[in-house]
């Protein structure tokens, strides 16, 4: 009976050591993997960590690019809007100065032409003038000539001699009534004028638009006078 007891004893004492020995293994067991997950745990946690810190960064640099392409964008828009706005204003200045006319310009431009217009026909008018003064103190020089050359000829008669000279000295003395005559009438306002002698008819002829009655009273008073011309000898034009 005692053996028996002892044997159970040592039995029950077997399986209380199984007991914790399989509890101590199963502790170690659970330590390690609580540890194994803390560990796989804190690991992901890193390696999410490091990815949400690289997120960041790339973030970061992303939004510091960005940031730095808008600030240069901005520069240069606002470069280029100096640059046109330079542009502008220099195309206005050239427009206003080359080829936009105001009305003060318009007038000014058109007084220049005037003037031009002006000016080329005073221009025809002086010459015309001077021109047909030339061709007739020519004519006279060369009548004058051919008189002179009777008047001194060996074989010339005493009559044609006596002719040639007088009418040298009817042409010096219409030379020099045509002069007095061209003065005075430059006097009444009438720079350009030139007279003609044709026999008993003399013509002048007047640079102006148009004469008025008292003008042309005035020229023929002169024409008269100068030149021993009657009144209905007179012919005045003007040009």
């Amino acid at each position: 009976m005692m053996s028996f007891l002892k044997k159970n004893q040592m039995l029950l004492y077997v399986i209380a050591l199984m007991l914790v020995v399989a509890g101590y293994l199963n502790y170690t067991s659970l330590d390690h993997d609580v540890n194994s997950t803390i560990q796989t745990s804190t690991s992901v946690d890193e390696m999410n960590g490091t990815k949400n810190i690289g997120d960041a960064q790339l973030v970061s640099s992303n939004l510091a690019e960005t940031e730095n392409m808008i600030n240069a964008t901005s520069e240069g828009i606002e470069e280029a809007a100096m640059d046109a706005t330079n542009t502008g204003n220099t195309t206005n200045t050239g427009n206003i100065t080359n080829t936009v006319k105001t009305p003060d310009t318009m007038q000014d431009t058109q007084t220049q032409e005037d003037t031009k217009t002006t000016a080329t026909t005073v221009a025809t008018n002086d010459e015309y003038f001077t021109k047909s003064k030339l061709e007739r103190d020519t004519m006279y020089s060369q009548m004058i000539e051919t008189y002179e050359k009777v008047l001194n000829g060996i074989n010339s008669l005493e009559t044609q001699k006596q002719s040639a000279a007088e009418e040298i000295k009817n042409i010096n003395n219409t030379k020099n009534s045509i002069m007095i005559a061209e003065n005075l009438i430059a006097t009444k306002g009438f720079i350009n004028n030139v007279i003609f002698v044709n026999g008993d008819s003399v013509s002048a002829i007047i640079g102006a638009d148009e004469l008025t009655q008292e003008q042309i009273s005035q020229i023929q008073n002169i024409l008269a006078r100068e030149l021993k011309a009657k009144i209905e000898n007179i012919h005045i034009a003007t040009k």
